[in-house]
């Protein structure tokens, strides 16, 4: 996934900016970087790694190697950003949330009439902040180059750009799927994925950007160069996983949604008639959790942590690239609450179940400590679809998704004629997915929280709501 924020302001603004980034780590794991600009220096930028140590430790001494009145950072899962550009725009610093899925094509197209190059990373692979300038400043102003550059793209692009005369532009992308909040303080505006963010440094709320809107910020003003779009499709992926608990977009707070579609999860397990014995309700930590508690709260059996992840010194952003590793680690961070976990029945709820397999690895965990059963439950559908749209999943398939393993496994490639009838746990086919599932996992139980509950449980427009990877609906234009 990734997040960005930025501030431009009278006064040197490095340190907010510092812990504005910082508010966005539990969006990425792989790289970070902040871009300043100061009327004597001009633009700089410093891009670190942070796949073994967070932002805060790469970048604790920033404050003695960049200066600004402006700057924006970026926490990042894909390639090395913000970048420094210098084009027919003027130089200028770029960041961006998102995915370019057609980026090979866009490629190939810029060269074959530009004369131009890009900078080659190993492998060939381009940088896709570098691509997203280059279709940016193919146009003579920024509004128009963001407008040609997301209508261009196949996929998604939110957009934060800090100029050579200090201001920044903030454009959300087309459809809407990420949000971008404005905020306000004395001189200064901010600009983030997460309000929050600005919230803990003195701003207030100014505004959300609507899909496509873009803006100029400078100390004093906010002009508006793009008006909104009509059509959006937000990620409903934000509330029910990657969003934090603090978050609100669009007006909903994901703490309280979590609550909210654990408790309608708990109303259809009681309608359905599954009555099983459970002694405590619990979560997968981190963000099941709050559904679990929703839960809990609902069904009137209590809610219990009967096992901590212990992150002292297994820190989020630790994780090898090798799978078995992976895994390793996951179980590793584990630790048990023996009497809450020995001879007792317990029901776990997870955000989701994507490919299960740390998922397998906690179930094992837990009957190793004595559980007598465990059940399970997903607080969204079953993903059917890899994500198009963003890359807050590692998903390169559909058949890296269990539920399409399954699927495929049951039935074969005709399967996936049915997949609505396999999403739903009333149908025969549902029931055998969960079936399937529970012997692969060794699950007492398992089910899914409906599409239904889910926009219950956010409670806005679903025509506003992207549900791509649980239905294959995400209307790109």
């Amino acid at each position: 996934m990734g997040g960005f924020f930025g501030i431009t302001s009278k006064k040197d603004c490095m340190l907010d900016v510092f812990f504005g980034v910082d508010y966005h780590s539990h969006l990425g794991t792989r790289r970070a970087g902040m871009a300043a600009w100061d009327e004597e220096i001009g633009l700089q930028r410093k891009i670190h790694n942070i796949c073994n140590a967070p932002f805060r430790t790469k970048f604790e001494h920033i404050f003695e190697e960049m200066r600004g009145t402006s700057a924006i950072g970026c926490i990042s899962d894909a390639d090395p950003q913000p970048l420094l550009i210098r084009s027919n725009l003027g130089t200028y610093a770029i960041c961006m949330t998102g995915v370019i899925n057609n980026a090979d094509e866009l490629i190939d197209q810029y060269l074959s009439f530009s004369g131009g190059h890009f900078d080659s990373m190993t492998g060939g692979k381009i940088n896709q902040t570098e691509l997203l300038s280059a279709l940016i400043n193919q146009k003579s102003n920024f509004a128009e180059g963001i407008q040609f550059a997301q209508k261009s793209i196949v996929g998604t692009a939110s957009i934060l750009i800090l100029t050579d005369k200090g201001s920044i532009i903030a454009a959300r992308d087309r459809m809407g799927r990420l949000p971008v909040a404005i905020g306000k303080r004395d001189d200064s505006y901010a600009v983030a994925f997460e309000s929050f963010a600005f919230h803990k440094t003195g701003y207030e709320d100014v505004c959300e950007l609507g899909p496509g809107e873009i803006v100029e910020l400078t100390p004093s003003k906010m002009t508006r160069l793009v008006a909104p779009g009509k059509k959006k499709k937000i990620c409903s992926f934000l509330w029910s996983y990657y969003g934090y608990p603090t978050s609100t977009y669009e007006g909903v707070n994901v703490e309280e949604m979590r609550y909210r579609n654990g408790a309608i999860m708990a109303d259809n397990d009681k309608e359905a008639g599954r009555d099983d014995p459970i002694d405590y309700i619990g979560g997968v930590p981190d963000s099941g959790t709050p559904h679990a508690i929703g839960y809990a709260n609902r069904s009137g059996t209590p809610f219990a942590r009967a096992f901590i992840k212990y992150t002292p010194t297994w820190s989020r952003s630790f994780m090898p690239a090798n799978q078995t590793d992976r895994d390793k680690i996951a179980k590793m961070k584990q630790i048990p609450v023996n009497e809450l976990i020995k001879d007792k029945n317990l029901l776990f709820v997870d955000d989701s179940i994507v490919r299960g397999t740390q998922l397998r690895e906690t179930v094992e965990f837990l009957y190793e400590s004595g559980a007598k059963s465990v059940h399970m439950r997903s607080a969204c559908p079953p993903i059917m679809y890899a994500c198009k749209y963003l890359n807050f999943s590692r998903s390169n398939s559909d058949l890296e998704l269990i539920a399409r393993r399954v699927i495929l496994e049951l039935e074969g490639e005709e399967g996936f004629k049915h997949i609505d009838e396999y999403a739903d746990g009333s149908t025969e086919r549902g029931k055998n997915l969960r079936d399937c599932i529970c012997k692969k996992f060794n699950f007492a139980s398992l089910e899914f929280q409906t599409l239904e509950g889910v926009i219950k449980a956010i409670g806005i427009d679903p025509c506003e709501l992207c549900t791509y990877c649980w239905d294959g609906r995400g209307d790109d234009d």
